[in-house]
C-alpha cells in the first residue's frame, strides 16, 4: 500500500489518504458495541462461522432467549437436531474425529458413562456450577455438566378411560391384563434416553430375574414399542396426537400434563393427561450439555454453557421441553407448579452399575422383544 502511495500524483495521494482513514474508523465501529462503547476484551471475538450445538430432538429453547446470546457474543447459533438422545449421542461418538457441532446437549444419566467412557467431551468448570445441587453434578470430572431434570414414568389420557368405563391401572403388573391390551406405547431403550429409563425402572422393580417375564407379558398385550419418545407421545398417544393416536398409555414424563395445556388444539385450560405414579415405574433423568473434543468454538461453547445453567434460560426450560431447570434460582411457571408433579419414590441408579450392565440388560430385552 505505501509503495502505491509513493507514486501517486498529490490529488491522488490525498484522496487515498482520506480512504484508509475512513477504512480504520469504520472497522473500530465495527469491532465496538452497538451503542458505541468498546466490546469486552473477556468477550469471545464475533465468529465468522455460527456456534453449532448439537442436540435430541425434543430440544428447544424460545427464539428470543437465543437470540440474547446471539447478539451478545455476535454469532449466529444453529441447533443440530440428531433424533433421540440414544441415537443422537451414536453420532456424536461416532463423528469424533470430525465433531459434527462444538458442543453437545442430551447426554443423560442412563447413557452418561457410555459418553464419557467415548472421551468425546473437553473438561469446563462452570462458574454458574456454584448454582446447580451437587445431586445433580455427576460428573466430578465437569465434562458433562447438568442442565435439567425430570421423573419419567406413564401418563394416562384420563378423559379416554372415563369415556370407555375402563379404570387406570394401579401397578406396573396390572399393565400385562387384558383389559389394557393395545393401550400402552413406549420408547425402545435401544435408542431413547426415556425408553431407557423406564427398562432400568422395571429391572429395578421386578429384578433381573423378572423384569424380561414383564416385557414378554407386555408384548402378548400388544405393546407398540417406537422408536423415541417423540413419536410415542405426539404420534400414538391419543392427548398428545390431539385424538389421531389410538393408545391411552404412554411412557412420558411427569411434567407431560402441563404440555397437554400448551399443545391443546381444543383451547383447554387443564391438561386432559395425567400421571400414573405406579409402585415403582417412575426414573429421575438429568440431562446433560458438554463442550466437543475438536470443535471449532470451544470458547463461544463455554459461554453457552454458562448462558445455559443462568437463570434467563433455566426460565424457559419448563415450558419448551417440559422438564425440570436444573438452577433452583429459575422461577417455575404456574402452568407448571399447577400441573407437573414429583413422584413420591424414583428411582435413582448408579451411573456406572447402568454403565456395567447397560448393554446386556437392553440385548435381552431386544431378544425377548422380537421373538
Amino acid at each position: 500500500m505505501s509503495h502505491l502511495i509513493l507514486h501517486c500524483r498529490p490529488r491522488a495521494w490525498l484522496m487515498a489518504t482520506l480512504l484508509l482513514v475512513a477504512l480504520m474508523l469504520a472497522a473500530c465501529q465495527a469491532i465496538g458495541k452497538g451503542d458505541g462503547a468498546p466490546a469486552s476484551q473477556n468477550a469471545p471475538s464475533a465468529a465468522s462461522t455460527p456456534l453449532v450445538l448439537a442436540a435430541h430432538d425434543s430440544f428447544a429453547i424460545g427464539e428470543e432467549v437465543l437470540a440474547a446470546f446471539e447478539a451478545e457474543h455476535g454469532v449466529t447459533v444453529q441447533v443440530l437436531t440428531l433424533g433421540d438422545a440414544g441415537a443422537a449421542l451414536n453420532k456424536i461418538i461416532l463423528s469424533k474425529d470430525a465433531p459434527l457441532a462444538d458442543l453437545f446437549f442430551g447426554v443423560d444419566n442412563t447413557f452418561l458413562s457410555r459418553a464419557l467412557a467415548a472421551d468425546v467431551f473437553e473438561p469446563y468448570a462452570s462458574p454458574l456450577l456454584a448454582q446447580i445441587p451437587d445431586n445433580l453434578q455427576l460428573d466430578p470430572e465437569q465434562r458433562l455438566l447438568p442442565v435439567d431434570y425430570g421423573f419419567v414414568n406413564l401418563n394416562a389420557d384420563s378423559e379416554w378411560f372415563a369415556a370407555h368405563g375402563i379404570a387406570l391401572p394401579q401397578t406396573l403388573e396390572a399393565l400385562t391384563d387384558p383389559v389394557y391390551k393395545g393401550l400402552l406405547v413406549a420408547p425402545n431403550p435401544a435408542t431413547s434416553s426415556p425408553g431407557l429409563a423406564f427398562l432400568l425402572a422395571t429391572i429395578d422393580h421386578f429384578g433381573e430375574d423378572g423384569y424380561l417375564n414383564f416385557w414378554q407379558a407386555l408384548k402378548a398385550n400388544d405393546v407398540l414399542i417406537t422408536d423415541g419418545w417423540s413419536e410415542a407421545y405426539f404420534e400414538h398417544f391419543t392427548v398428545g396426537s390431539g385424538g389421531a393416536g389410538d393408545r391411552p398409555l404412554v411412557v412420558s414424563y411427569s411434567t407431560s400434563p402441563p404440555a397437554d395445556v400448551v399443545y391443546a388444539s381444543d383451547g383447554r385450560t387443564k391438561p386432559a393427561s395425567v400421571n400414573l405414579f405406579l409402585p415403582g415405574s417412575a426414573f429421575r433423568q438429568v440431562e446433560f450439555v458438554g463442550v466437543l473434543k475438536g470443535a471449532a468454538q470451544p470458547e463461544l461453547a463455554r459461554r453457552f454453557i454458562d448462558f445455559m445453567l443462568d437463570t434467563p434460560f433455566q426460565n424457559d426450560i419448563p415450558l419448551q421441553m417440559f422438564v425440570y431447570p436444573a438452577n433452583p434460582n429459575a422461577t417455575l411457571p404456574d402452568l407448571f407448579t399447577a400441573y407437573a408433579q414429583t413422584p413420591p419414590d424414583p428411582v435413582i441408579f448408579d451411573p456406572a452399575a447402568i454403565e456395567a450392565n447397560r448393554e446386556r440388560w437392553v440385548q435381552a430385552w431386544t431378544d425377548v422383544m422380537s421373538q
